[in-house]
Parts: structure tokens; C-alpha cells; sequence
């Protein structure tokens, strides 16, 4: 049976979305590409799953796009090459705007489109050896996807540092941008990502964290009045929700909330 690039699996509501290509350090491909968004598809429908994972195997978490099939779109027409670019742009869009908590268990370097990815997720993980750096500008490429979301997670003084620079940093370094949350042992890192998941499963509402990540990701482009009320707006909608109701009914009834 040949080794499929992207494999997934769920564990005590954990969504577990794996890169599976070590041989490529995890390359991206439009194979990887579609995998993954058919993945999260199937998360985004499954009731068992609450949060979700995504990690890699191997040494590196993911180098970025392929190489090797870039040079070879490069006999394509423009068209061709925006709809390919549209596949890694509805990805990133579908991590960042994902209706659950998506964390990156990262256990080597993540470069280019690979740092991208880390980026565009709720929380990262990450060992003390991993490296992280948007290197596109080295060869005449330029970081134009996963510009978008560097802006919005860490500002345009540090972005251009990282995109314009374009030398990769260490764990530590990256902690101190606002590109990563926390740094593990290897030996400790799926314990750590587990542990971490299985909280945010139990304590908090799944409807909630949904409705806010949704927030976080919409109001940036409002105005403040249009921001406020869209906020007013998304208030009164929780209100209503069953997780509220439940919620604050146990709260006042000093009940114990199991979600």
C-alpha cells in the first residue's frame, strides 16, 4: 500500500492531521495541499472532534512549498500558477478561520511556507532546536500568502525583519516575536500538546471558542463603530446559544461543567 502524504486519526477528541512526507522534509505539494484541506473537512463535521492537531513526522515539521514542482509550474500561464496559489491561500484561510482550535505541534525546523503554516494556527509548540524563518526572498520568491496573517499575528515592524531579513530564527527567538507560545523538550512535546488539548476540551465550549476565533479574525478589518457593533451583534448570538445557557445555568447552580 503506498504511504499517503497526509494521514489523520482521532484520539479522546483530538483531531490529529499529520504531514507524512519526511523523505520531502515535508514539502508542500498541491497533493499535501488538498489532503489537508479534506481533512480538516472531515473535523470540521465530526462531533468526536473538538481540537485539532496539526504535527509532521520526521525531523522537520515542513520546509515550505516544494521546489521541485515550483520550477516546474514555471512553464505554466499565469492562470495556471494563480489557481495553484489559490489551493495554499484557501488552506491558510481554512486553518485560521476554522470553527475549532487548531495547535501546531512543531518538532523541527519550519521554514517558508512551512513557518506560514505554524503562523496561521490558534497556538504552536515547538522543541528548543526548531528553526523558524520565511527564507522565500533568498531565491527571488516572495512570501506573499502567508504575509497576510504575519501581519495580523505579530505587526509590520517585526514582519518585515522576518520576511525582509529572511534568515531563519531560533525557538526562543521566535517566542519573542509572538510567532510561537511555548517550547518543550522533544521528549515532553506530544504530552505537552496533548495534555494542553485535552484542557481546552474540557474547560471551555467548543461553540464559544468557535464564535471567537471567528471574532478575533473578522473585526481586525471593521471600523471601531463597525467593530463594536459587530461585537454587540455576536454578544446578543451568544446569548442564545445552547453552550451559554448551559453554561451559566451550572455557574449559578454551582454545578460542575463537563463539555
Amino acid at each position: 500500500m503506498m504511504k499517503q502524504p497526509i494521514h489523520s486519526f482521532v484520539q479522546e477528541r483530538i483531531g490529529y492531521l499529520v504531514l507524512n512526507r519526511p523523505e520531502k522534509r515535508n514539502a508542500l505539494n498541491a497533493e499535501m495541499v488538498e489532503g489537508m484541506k479534506s481533512v480538516l473537512a472531515d473535523f470540521a463535521n465530526n462531533d468526536q472532534v473538538k481540537i485539532v492537531v496539526i504535527k509532521a513526522t520526521g525531523k522537520v515539521f515542513c520546509s515550505g512549498a516544494d521546489l521541485e514542482s515550483l520550477q516546474v509550474m514555471q512553464t505554466n500561464t499565469y492562470d495556471e500558477n494563480l489557481e495553484d496559489s489559490r489551493g495554499l491561500k484557501d488552506l491558510f484561510y481554512k486553518i485560521y478561520t476554522f470553527n475549532k482550535v487548531i495547535i501546531a505541534q512543531v518538532q523541527g525546523h519550519a521554514l517558508a511556507g512551512g513557518c506560514g503554516l505554524a503562523t496561521v494556527c490558534d497556538f504552536v509548540f515547538a522543541v528548543p532546536d526548531a528553526k523558524f524563518g520565511y527564507t522565500e526572498v533568498k531565491i527571488g520568491f516572495v512570501p506573499a500568502i502567508v504575509k497576510v496573517f504575519l501581519l495580523r499575528k505579530i505587526g509590520e515592524g517585526k514582519a518585515k525583519q522576518l520576511l525582509l531579513d529572511a534568515d531563519p530564527v531560533s525557538a526562543s527567538e521566535a517566542k519573542e516575536f509572538g510567532l510561537i507560545n511555548w517550547i518543550v523538550d522533544e521528549m515532553e512535546l506530544g504530552k505537552r500538546v496533548f495534555d494542553y488539548a485535552q484542557k481546552l476540551a474540557t474547560q471551555n465550549s467548543g461553540t464559544a471558542m468557535g464564535l471567537t476565533k471567528e471574532m478575533i479574525a473578522r473585526v481586525q478589518e471593521k471600523s471601531l463603530e463597525d467593530g463594536l457593533e459587530y461585537a454587540a451583534s455576536m454578544n446578543a448570538k451568544a446569548r442564545s446559544s445552547f453552550d451559554c445557557k448551559k453554561g451559566i445555568a451550572a455557574f449559578l447552580n454551582k454545578e460542575s461543567l463537563s463539555w
